[in-house]
């Protein structure tokens, strides 16, 4: 009987050896133009990357990964074009730095001042990606698959040189914002510059900027208060900046179970996304001022004359891209009925004007 049970184990070792000999390494490179400091990218190594490894325990399949952030393969804004052309397998896609091929994804960015919750906003976005096709089809039009994986960012603070305290202030002051949130600064007298987190260090402290739109959470690891100490917070609200994706046609090659675990890991990088974010903000806004920063909040009249100057942004970036053919109007509504419903309380209904 043992040299029954011995023979049956050893053939099981030969199967499983011969089995895992004969697994098969996909190789795939994932990208980003952002280092690891901020989440976006830190939660790839950190949760996307071993929920597919844990996913994949067991089948024929297994990862080789090559991790390119910081811009060593793609600078911000090119992550798209990156992995659309098959440089990348996977990129850390940011919308908001390619608002012309990802038009849709951006429309939190078009309606500022809705809501500072960074649950509400992503998983309306997502969810979105879930109810319309149309804001697949942004995806796929640039031969990318969305994976989910959601970019959430808190409540955007206004941080300069100098102190805030009417709207007289910001007259011919240089402030940078990322891509489409330049539009906030219109009515104010400010002049909006288009720039990025990899940058505005630099330029706020050689004096290029005066000030720039940002979120606590990225502020305190780019060390911007110590350039821009004077922290306002305007309720210009949280908003989604971009998911990952991959290279459709890579995608579509894979096995069913290979692609099953990217999109759950999808599912995974979001849910821990969002309960690091949330930790994240109170802590960034208090480790800030314990280095010396000045941190106000305007009040509901200031927050209101801000929202009420401007030019209706959102009903702007509607039209233009309903002549482009894509869903804009339609977008807008479903995106602020959704807010609504979730509980959201606009400053503007931008929709509804």
């Amino acid at each position: 009987m043992r040299k029954l049970i011995l023979t049956a184990l050893a053939t099981t070792l030969f199967a499983s050896v011969s089995a895992v000999s004969q697994a098969e390494t996909i190789n795939a490179t994932v990208v980003a133009g952002h280092p690891p400091v901020f989440r976006w990218v830190r939660l790839v190594p950190e949760v996307f990357i071993p929920s597919v490894n844990k996913q994949l325990e067991g089948t024929e399949y297994t990862f080789n990964w090559d991790e390119q952030y910081g811009g060593s393969l793609a600078k911000v804004g090119d992550e798209t074009e990156a992995v659309e052309e098959g440089l990348a397998e996977l990129g850390v896609i940011s919308s908001v730095f390619d608002p012309a091929k990802l038009s849709l994804q951006n429309v939190s960015y078009y309606t500022p001042f809705v809501s500072s919750d960074p649950d509400i906003v992503v998983e309306t976005i997502d969810k979105l990606h879930d109810d319309n096709p149309k804001m697949l089809e942004t995806w796929l039009e640039n031969n990318l698959q969305y994976l989910g994986a959601p970019s959430g960012i808190d409540d955007y603070l206004l941080m300069t040189t100098f102190p805030v305290n009417s709207m007289e202030d910001l007259e011919g002051k240089k402030i940078g914002a990322p891509g489409p949130a330049v539009n906030w600064l219109e009515g104010t007298g400010a002049v909006g510059v288009s720039g990025n987190l990899t940058t505005y260090y630099n330029e706020i402290k050689t004096g290029v900027y005066d000030g720039v739109i940002v979120f606590a959470t990225a502020a305190l690891p780019g060390k911007l208060y110590e350039v821009a100490p004077y922290i306002t917070k305007v309720g210009f609200g949280a908003q989604y900046a971009g998911s990952l994706a991959a290279n459709k046609e890579w995608f579509d090659s894979q096995p069913e179970v290979v692609q099953q675990a990217l999109l759950k890991a999808g599912d995974d990088f979001k849910a821990a996304y969002l309960a690091d974010l949330n930790k994240a903000m109170v802590a960034s806004l208090k480790a800030m001022e314990e280095q010396g920063a000045t941190i106000t909040e305007v009040d509901d009249a200031f927050r209101k004359q801000w929202a009420d100057g401007m030019d209706n942004v959102a009903q702007t970036w509607a039209a233009q891209v309903d002549s482009e053919g894509k869903a804009g109007t339609e977008i807008l509504k479903a995106y602020m009925d959704a807010v609504r419903a979730a509980g959201g309380a606009p400053v503007r209904n931008w929709d509804q004007e």
